[in-house]
């Protein structure tokens, strides 16, 4: 059961339109981007003066998106795809450099995928306090003041995979879903999708500026992580269904 007391939709089966025949139709692949390199990874008092959703991306972060494009556009091979992003600028501009072949009508700028939000202009003492607060207490239900927790962004992308999943049950589903989006959403995203505990979410590093975590369909329709997350703490192992995640 998940933390809200249901299993998650890929655990379950899927909503009903899965049930009823829809599952051949869903996407060979679901990728997540994580942004190129922003302003805000390598100067943290630009927070003092900038909005966290107008921060850009640096041209090292310009960079990271077009050879993570390359990539991707070879892993698509040219198949059907729709594209989710999150509304900060810094994703966008990831988006833009990605250089998807992608129609317009298949981009949806997504709100629930934003990042976490910490607070609005940020005093670095009281955010880096807060941050040794939230290691002490755990990093999935610590809330930010003035901000949300691991567990708000968790539930948020929950509705967000409700939406989706509904649009995979249907015969235009596309073969390829690429979701742009930040570090933390895309490790909520897979502990939402795979059923993974607060201790083993918590033990994961994000992935870095412009990586790809690819979700892989299977035969049984249901999908596998192609290359696991690292764990910053090795010390927690994770259970057997935490490893089908990727075995």
């Amino acid at each position: 059961m998940s933390p809200g007391g249901s299993l998650p939709a890929d655990q379950a089966g899927g909503p009903a339109g899965d049930r009823e025949g829809g599952l051949e139709h869903r996407p060979d692949r679901i990728i997540l981007v994580r942004h190129g390199e922003s302003e805000g990874n390598v100067d943290e008092s630009v927070y003092e003066r900038v909005p966290d959703h107008r921060l850009r991306l640096t041209e090292r972060g310009v960079e990271q998106a077009r050879q993570t494009g390359a990539v991707l556009r070879a892993l698509l091979d040219g198949d059907s795809v729709e594209a989710y992003v999150s509304p900060y600028l810094r994703t966008l501009q990831t988006f833009a450099a990605l250089g998807l072949p992608v129609a317009e009508r298949d981009v949806r700028v997504e709100p629930r995928l934003r990042e976490q939000d910490w607070a609005n202009f940020q005093d670095p003492t009281d955010i880096a306090e807060q941050k040794a607060e939230r290691d002490r207490y755990g990093h999935f239900y610590y809330r930010f003041s003035h901000g949300e927790s691991g567990a708000d962004v968790y539930d948020r992308v929950s509705t967000f995979l409700e939406s989706v999943h509904r649009n995979f049950a249907t015969p235009a589903a596309p073969r390829n879903v690429v979701i742009i989006t930040h570090g933390l959403t895309v490790r909520l995203f897979c502990m939402r999708w795979f059923h993974w505990s607060v201790g083993y979410f918590e033990s994961l590093e994000n992935p870095a500026n412009g990586q790809l975590v690819v979700l892989q369909r299977q035969p049984d329709f249901r999908y596998r992580l192609e290359v696991p997350f690292a764990q910053w703490d090795p010390s927690v192992v994770p259970s057997e269904r935490e490893r089908s995640s990727w075995l």
